[in-house]
């Protein structure tokens, strides 16, 4: 009997290997499943590097891989773009330190030139990061959206950073928004929304939701 095809997303790794790695063996993958990740997939936990090999090696694995812009991703793509030094510490507040020393790094003047350091399919894998992906009933977007406001006239800030005015709102927003950046002890379910960071780099659990069941794995 063939499976029901499924929409699994994933929520904020923060370089949680050991977490992602008992997620995964948890998850009842099928080929024709998509695989959704949110985002936020370096700093804070010591595993950078390891997450983002994991997840390049799983794109290539199972062809249904989608990989979201995380608000963390987007401040490094940004200060390289830059060069900007005011934006060092909003980098330090996001732990970006554990990302340099995954990768054998100390010093954060080497953020200047990261391909100097990083694989060349890394540094890569992050500049092709998409904004969102849309699927059946389901907006997927790392942090949630403006209501309201037309999805393609949001900022990248907007869509990888946005919180209240988002999670207050009631408005029906036309598909369910499957989101991350806002850490919840456990699931939030809403009507319109899902939100799955629970919290794994700060001890907490990794979860991925099941959909259109809504079913919840944890790690």
């Amino acid at each position: 009997m063939k499976s029901q095809r499924r929409i699994i997303a994933v929520g904020d790794i923060h370089g949680c290997m050991s977490k992602l790695e008992r997620l995964l063996d948890r998850l009842p993958i099928h080929q024709e499943d998509t695989l959704v990740f949110l985002g936020d997939y370096i700093g804070r936990g010591p595993s950078s590097r390891q997450v983002l090999e994991r997840l390049i090696q799983l794109g290539n694995e199972h062809p249904n891989t989608v990989c979201l812009l995380g608000n963390h991703e987007n401040l490094l793509l940004e200060y390289v773009k830059s060069q900007d030094d005011m934006l060092i510490p909003y980098l330090r507040q996001q732990h970006i330190e554990t990302f340099l020393a995954s990768y054998g790094q100390e010093n954060i003047s080497r953020l200047h030139r990261p391909d100097s350091f990083m694989p060349k399919e890394h540094w890569e894998f992050l500049k092709r990061l998409k904004l969102y992906h849309i699927e059946d009933d389901y907006l997927f977007v790392h942090a949630g959206i403006i209501p309201g406001l037309a999805l393609e006239k949001h900022t990248v800030a907007e869509l990888c950073e946005v919180r209240d005015i988002f999670l207050e709102s009631e408005i029906d927003m036309g598909k369910t928004v499957v989101f991350g950046h806002t850490t919840f002890e456990m699931p939030f379910v809403a009507n319109n929304k899902i939100g799955i960071d629970t919290g794994a780099a700060y001890g907490h659990l990794l979860t991925a939701v099941l959909l259109p069941e809504k079913r919840f794995i944890h790690a």
